[in-house]
């Protein structure tokens, strides 16, 4: 008999808010599930800090600034820039994050943007606003983004996070409607976003 027992092999875990353990997800894990059919488009799921989040539905108001949003930018982004929209973002090569609008190098594939290629990324939020002020904010801040704007759709206040650390974001400011956003790596723009004429 074989005096060494097989020891199980121990698969990583995150912990939610509860302190329930749960099993952890790597990035290739994510893309088989899709890959054999177990995720779909329409499942609408990211894969943060090792775990498959559900996307909350997007409503009217938040794709009314959304669109507003990405139509300023393609209008106003300078030409050694691109704009993605809901790009299935490989974040660092750990997350798979679908931001709602993300900028980074002309010509550069809108999946795996290099963290400190992306010039900013930003989230509009209704239903998801504690969720992209927290969870999203720490990862982005863990991978590197230098610039991560969270839009309230429906009062369009932005709360800015810059000076990614790995226990977060060391600057968060918040804006009102009609103060100057200034884009941290694109120094030539600057926003306010009661000018989209949105109410």
């Amino acid at each position: 008999m074989n005096k060494h027992s097989r020891q199980p092999l121990m698969r990583p875990t995150t912990q939610a808010a509860e302190g329930v353990p749960r099993l952890s997800w790597t990035l290739a894990e994510f893309e088989r599930l899709a890959e054999v059919g177990i995720l779909t488009e329409e499942d609408r799921v990211e894969l943060i800090g090792g775990e498959l989040i559900p996307m909350s539905p997007k409503g009217r108001r938040h794709e009314v600034v959304r669109g507003a949003l990405l139509n300023w930018l393609r209008r106003n982004l300078p030409t050694e820039f691109d704009l993605h929209a809901e790009p299935g973002w490989r974040a660092g090569g750990t997350e798979y994050v679908e931001p709602d609008l993300l900028v980074g190098p002309a010509g550069c594939d809108p999946t795996s943007v290099p963290t400190d290629a992306v010039a900013l990324v930003i989230e509009v939020a209704v239903s998801s606003l504690g969720v992209d002020r927290t969870a999203k904010a720490r990862r982005c801040a863990s991978v590197g983004v230098r610039d991560y704007w969270v839009v309230n759709a429906k009062t369009l206040e932005a709360r800015v996070h810059r000076e990614p650390s790995a226990n977060g974001y060391v600057s968060v400011v918040d804006f009102a409607p009609g103060d100057v956003l200034a884009f941290l790596l694109i120094p030539s723009l600057t926003l306010k976003l009661a000018d989209l004429g949105l109410g």
